[in-house]
């Protein structure tokens, strides 16, 4: 298996007593406070594998699955800290990727700083900020269209025409709030942003989010497409971020109120979707390019507090709230092109599920 592995802790050392219910750890390991990486610097605090009472053997089987499916970077975070980090496939620790439509969440969480600090509303019109004309919509239904809406893909806009977001190709098809569809729109959030800050949003976001957390990256453009590339770090530190409710150590960045309403339901036709965050443990969800409302949770094998940031061709960030996880997955695409979610989340999470259970080993005393 050829891999450059940077950091893997299993630790043979701990012979202490081990069930799953009388593991003398779990209590300092439920009790710890979340851990920050330092900024503007490369160290980060781990954790080992057998200090968690995980299942080391399912180490090996993971880490063999994910290269033959063509991953780059991964990472899992324990409240914070590092557990596992692993490159392949000619990536490395300081090789930079794309994170696809996962970066939509960038733009959710630049959203609710800017309305924190009185620039926008979310629940005020787009033309608010952009004036009239913005799309090729009649008036009356452009003026329906909130920034709210936006961020929960219900605008009611043609999302078949392409990922060019000029007024020719934002057609109206049905009112605001009465129809869900994955579509590049989101992006004028952007324009909103930069337009009511009366700064550049590459600029808003580097400032107000960025470098308050020591992410590395950038946007670049990518026809018509503003994508943002960045180091798996970055990616695990956005993550740890909306673990930590929006705080970084003692700084609140993103609003919690805010994230809270990202996090959950955003609209009543696709209960697994929020505010540009895939949401696991509904009962029903919609898929991007289709209107067809599919039965059942979103990731059957992941946990249902789970929600998730999910990029094109297998760009994964997994948030689990009551494991302390954070979860990175940066790559080519596993088994085939796919928009967001594909049957490789659902056959990563039983790997997944097999690292973190807990390991029965008999106790010495």
């Amino acid at each position: 298996m050829k891999k450059h592995l940077i950091f893997v802790l299993i630790s043979f050392t701990l012979i202490l007593s081990c069930s799953k219910d009388d593991n003398p750890l779990d209590t300092n390991i439920n009790d710890e406070s979340i851990y920050f990486p330092p900024i503007n610097s490369s160290s980060w605090e781990t954790k080992s594998i057998s200090e968690l009472g995980w299942n080391q053997n399912a180490l090996a089987p993971l880490l063999n699955y994910l290269e033959t499916k063509h991953t780059k970077g991964f990472i899992i975070l324990h409240n914070g800290k590092i557990v596992v980090e692993a490159y392949f496939n000619n990536h490395s620790a300081s090789k930079i990727w794309y994170w696809a439509s996962a970066g939509k969440t960038l733009t959710t969480a630049v959203s609710g700083i800017a309305q924190n600090e009185g620039f926008i509303n979310i629940n005020n019109k787009v033309s608010t900020y952009l004036g009239t004309g913005w799309t090729s919509a009649p008036l009356e239904k452009e003026n329906l269209i909130t920034c709210k809406n936006l961020l929960s893909m219900n605008s009611g806009l043609d999302d078949t025409a392409g990922d060019v977001v000029s007024p020719e190709n934002l057609k109206y098809i049905a009112d605001a709030g009465t129809r869900w569809a994955y579509h590049n729109v989101y992006v004028k959030m952007q324009d909103v942003i930069a337009a009511s800050s009366k700064q550049t949003w590459t600029n808003y976001f580097n400032l107000k989010l960025r470098d308050k957390i020591g992410m590395t990256g950038n946007w670049i453009d990518l026809n018509s497409l503003s994508v943002y590339w960045s180091d798996t770090r970055s990616m695990a530190r956005f993550g740890l971020l909306t673990y930590a409710k929006g705080k970084w150590e003692t700084t609140q960045i993103v609003p919690e109120l805010f994230l809270n309403e990202a996090t959950n339901t955003s609209q009543n036709i696709n209960e697994a979707y929020g505010y540009l965050w895939w949401l696991n443990g509904k009962s029903t969800y919609h898929l991007p390019q289709t209107q067809f409302e599919f039965k059942g949770s979103l990731i059957p094998d992941a946990p249902q507090d789970m929600y998730a940031a999910l990029g094109k061709n297998d760009q994964k960030l997994y948030i689990v709230p009551s494991k302390k996880l954070v979860i990175v997955r940066m790559g080519d695409v596993a088994d085939g092109e796919n928009f967001a979610l594909s049957n490789f989340d659902n056959d990563l999470w039983k790997k997944i599920n097999d690292l973190i259970r807990h390991y029965p080993v008999k106790c010495v005393s």
